[in-house]
């Protein structure tokens, strides 16, 4: 019996131009597309890629940076921990069009953490 596979973390990584970075990712490293969200110009937005068991998130942003995503299945309760800590949120808590409700923020050192319910 197979039992799905509950991940929690995702890497989040950024790059200039997410569609020759998925076929790189591919051909150098054996990487596998697994979802691809583009906008109405066509443009790729977001994209998943696997690796064994593993999954990671990448879409437009300042190369070299990266954030995590973390999921969630309380993301009201995470938030208002997570204010209440002193956290820098600076994303607050919206409802996505893919299904997820999430928040962004900032922790003591300015790393970016994302919380949500999206499980890819």
């Amino acid at each position: 019996m197979t039992s799905e596979i509950r991940r929690t973390f995702y890497p989040l990584i950024n790059c200039a131009d997410p569609a020759t970075a998925m076929e790189w990712l591919e051909k150098a490293f054996g990487f596998t597309p697994y979802g691809v969200h583009k906008d109405d110009s066509g443009k790729i937005v977001h994209a998943e890629m696997l690796y064994d068991t593993g999954i990671f998130m990448f879409g437009i942003g300042a190369p070299g940076t990266s954030a995590i995503y973390v999921a969630v299945d309380d993301p009201d309760a995470h938030h208002d921990r997570a204010k209440a800590a002193g956290a820098e949120i600076f994303r607050e808590l919206t409802d996505q069009d893919y299904g997820s409700r999430d928040y962004a923020a900032h922790d003591q050192d300015g790393n970016e953490w994302y919380f949500g319910t999206y499980r890819p």
